[in-house]
């Protein structure tokens, strides 16, 4: 005698499947902050964009607080070309002269702040868009960098402009925002503490402003899986430790090397938690906090 054959499961039913499946990351994540790093290359077209301002929303709505930090390289560097303005990099950051300080500030806290926060409001949120300047939120210190000379192998002091780490992070523009309900967006320009402008490394803003909120999770979208093993296999999971070995044996390497350096220092910082994932894959935010399956790799203490 055959089985009868189970009814074919109906497209709501999925849906809601798929709801209660979320059910125990919503109460894990509830009225935590996770910082997600919203990356140049990962922005890609508007229905990216799209999507990802539609997963903002969807975790606000479940009880979490994001707080949205954004890149700009590729968008800034057009407008360079376009004004016939030279970019020169040094160790992976764009030096960065009066004249491009001006763009950089323009692009960032500017156009492209606004339209992710244009995004976000069109998928039903309430976004406001700021940069570290705001509230005195960032102030930076002016950055370095040492290089290696290839033929004479002598080092180097690198003078990169107006470029800065951050300094200090004052959280209560932040705190006051994310009680309202609202969700702040973020551009990486930060105050010098004589009142200049600094440009700073997306990643590491955010690494700083997670870690002065003690964020659950920092989520770093990119262009890439994750980090990837010698086999170029995603490693889902590591430790600071594992991290540190990983660049030491090479198997981490260019511009990867940064982007962990990034997720140790947030950790240290006191976030518990610390994700590098494709910011091109659909919904890439949801799959990582809010299903089984999770996405790029975690890193934790």
């Amino acid at each position: 005698m055959t089985e009868p054959l189970s009814p074919p499961v109906s497209e709501p039913q999925l849906q809601a499947e798929v709801l209660a499946r979320a059910l125990p990351h919503m109460q894990l994540y509830d009225d935590a902050i996770v910082v997600v790093k919203y990356g140049g290359h990962a922005m890609g077209s508007e229905d990216v964009a799209r999507n990802f301002a539609q997963d903002i929303v969807l975790l606000e709505q479940s009880g979490v607080n994001p707080v949205v930090v954004h890149g700009g390289g590729p968008q800034i560097g057009a407008m360079l070309a376009k004004l016939g303005i030279k970019s020169e990099f040094a160790a992976g950051l764009r030096i960065t002269d009066k004249a491009t300080v001006e763009i950089v500030e323009m692009v960032l806290a500017g156009s492209i702040n606004k339209q992710i926060v244009g995004f976000i409001n069109e998928a039903g949120g309430k976004a406001i868009g700021l940069c570290g300047k705001d509230g005195n939120m960032v102030l930076a210190k002016k950055a370095s960098r040492v290089i290696v000379d290839p033929d004479s192998k002598i080092e180097q002091v690198v003078d990169l402009g107006f470029v800065g780490e951050p300094d200090k992070v004052d959280t209560s523009v932040l705190d006051q925002i994310l009680r309202r309900e609202l969700i702040p967006v973020l551009a990486p320009v930060a105050a010098a503490v004589d009142g200049g402008t600094y440009n700073v490394n997306a990643d590491t803003f955010a690494g700083a402003i997670a870690g002065a909120l003690g964020a659950k999770r920092l989520l770093l979208l990119t262009d890439v899986p994750g980090v990837l093993d010698k086999t170029k296999q995603l490693i889902p999971r590591l430790t600071i430790a594992e991290a540190q070995a990983l660049i030491a044996d090479g198997t981490i390497s260019g511009g990867m090397i940064p982007k962990v350096e990034t997720c140790i220092y947030a950790l240290e910082q006191g976030v518990e938690g610390v994700v590098i994932l494709d910011g091109k894959v659909p919904h890439a935010v949801l799959l990582e906090l809010l299903t089984d399956h999770g996405a790029g790799t975690l890193i934790t203490r």
